[in-house]
C-alpha cells in the first residue's frame, strides 16, 4: 500500500521535525529521567514490549555500531518512535555518541559556549566517521552516496535548514531523497522480506554497491551528517519493503550489547536500548 505523505511526516525521518529541535540544544537542555533497556529475555520487559507492538515478535539483529552510543529516538520510549508510522519509522532508532559525563546531548568535544557561538566542526564530533556494520547477512538493494555534509554544525543553521526543507522539499516531486535522508543504504535480509535502512552516512564513505552480497559485520559506511541531520548520528530501522515511501516498520531488538547501570556495565540480550541509556558494543 502506498502511503500519502505530508511534508511534515516525511521530515520526521531520522529525528527531523519536533524531536530534532531538542537535539540542537544538546549542550543547553537537560534530559528527563532515563528509560531503561527493555530486555526480551526478561518476563517483565517481554510483556511490556509485546503490549506495545501488538504481539509482533521483534526481529533480533546484531548492533550495527561499535563503541559507546546512546539512543536519542527509540521504541523503548514511545511507539511510533519518531512520532509517525510513515516511511517505515514505527520502530526506528537514532544513535548518537555523546559525553556521558554531562547532562543533555553534548555530541562534541569543544566547550558548549563555542558550539553556541560559532559552531563545531565534524571532526570535533564524537560519533562522526565511526564505521557502520551490517547487522545481518544480506543483499544491498539501494545505495545513495555523494550528498555533501556541512562541515561546521551550528544550532541556528541546522534548525533553519530543517525549517527550509519542511516548507520546500516535496518527495512527490523528486526521486532524489538525499536532501532529507542524506547518503543511505538499504539492505535486504537473506531469505526474508526484511530490510534494514541506514541514513545520514558520511559523504564518500559507502563501501558497497547495489546488488552486493554482504556478510554479517561487514563495513557498510560511516556515521555522518548528510541530509536533514542535527548532529552526526545513525538512523536505523527495519521495514517490510525496499521502497521507504511504501514500507511499514518492523520491531527490532539487538542480539547482544552492554548497558551502563548504577553498578557498572551489564550484558543485555535481545534488548531495546532506552533513551539516553549508554550502551556499548565491543569490536568483533
Amino acid at each position: 500500500m502506498t502511503h500519502s505523505l505530508s511534508r511534515r511526516d516525511f521530515l520526521r525521518i531520522a529525528g527531523v521535525g519536533v524531536g530534532a529541535t531538542a537535539l540542537t540544544y544538546s549542550g543547553l537542555a537537560a534530559l528527563a529521567a532515563r528509560t531503561p533497556t527493555i530486555g526480551f529475555n526478561e518476563s517483565e520487559g517481554e510483556a511490556s514490549m509485546n503490549d506495545k507492538v501488538k504481539d509482533q515478535t521483534p526481529i533480533i539483529v546484531e548492533f550495527p555500531l561499535r563503541g559507546e552510543w546512546a539512543a536519542y529516538q527509540t521504541p523503548a520510549e514511545r511507539i511510533p518512535s519518531h512520532g509517525t508510522d510513515q516511511l517505515g519509522q514505527r520502530y526506528a532508532y537514532d544513535f548518537v555518541r555523546i559525553d556521558k559525563e554531562q547532562d543533555g546531548w553534548k555530541f562534541f568535544r569543544a566547550p558548549t559556549w563555542q558550539s553556541n557561538l560559532v559552531g563545531v566542526t565534524l571532526d570535533d564530533c564524537y560519533g562522526w566517521a565511526e564505521p557502520i556494520y551490517a547487522p545481518f547477512e544480506g543483499t544491498v538493494v539501494t545505495v545513495q552516496d555523494g550528498w555533501p555534509e556541512r562541515n561546521r554544525i551550528h544550532i541556528l543553521r541546522e534548525f533553519a535548514l530543517s525549517l527550509k526543507n519542511s516548507i520546500a522539499f516535496d518527495p512527490r516531486k523528486t526521486d532524489d531523497l538525499r536532501p532529507v535522508l542524506g547518503n543511505h543504504i538499504i539492505l535486504k535480509m537473506t531469505g526474508k522480506e526484511v530490510y534494514a535502512f541506514f541514513a545520514h552516512a558520511r559523504t564518500g564513505s559507502v563501501q558497497v554497491q547495489d546488488g552486493d552480497q554482504v556478510h554479517l559485520g561487514q563495513h557498510l559506511a560511516d556515521v555522518g551528517h548528510s541530509g536533514n541531520s542535527m548532529a552526526p548520528h545513525l538512523h536505523f530501522q527495519l521495514m517490510d519493503n525496499a521502497n521507504v515511501l511504501e514500507a511499514n516498520g518492523l520491531p527490532c531488538s539487538f542480539r547482544e550489547y552492554e548497558a551502563l547501570r548504577d553498578d557498572g556495565w551489564i550484558r543485555v540480550e535481545a534488548g531495546i536500548p532506552g533513551k539516553r541509556e549508554f550502551i556499548r558494543m565491543k569490536g568483533k
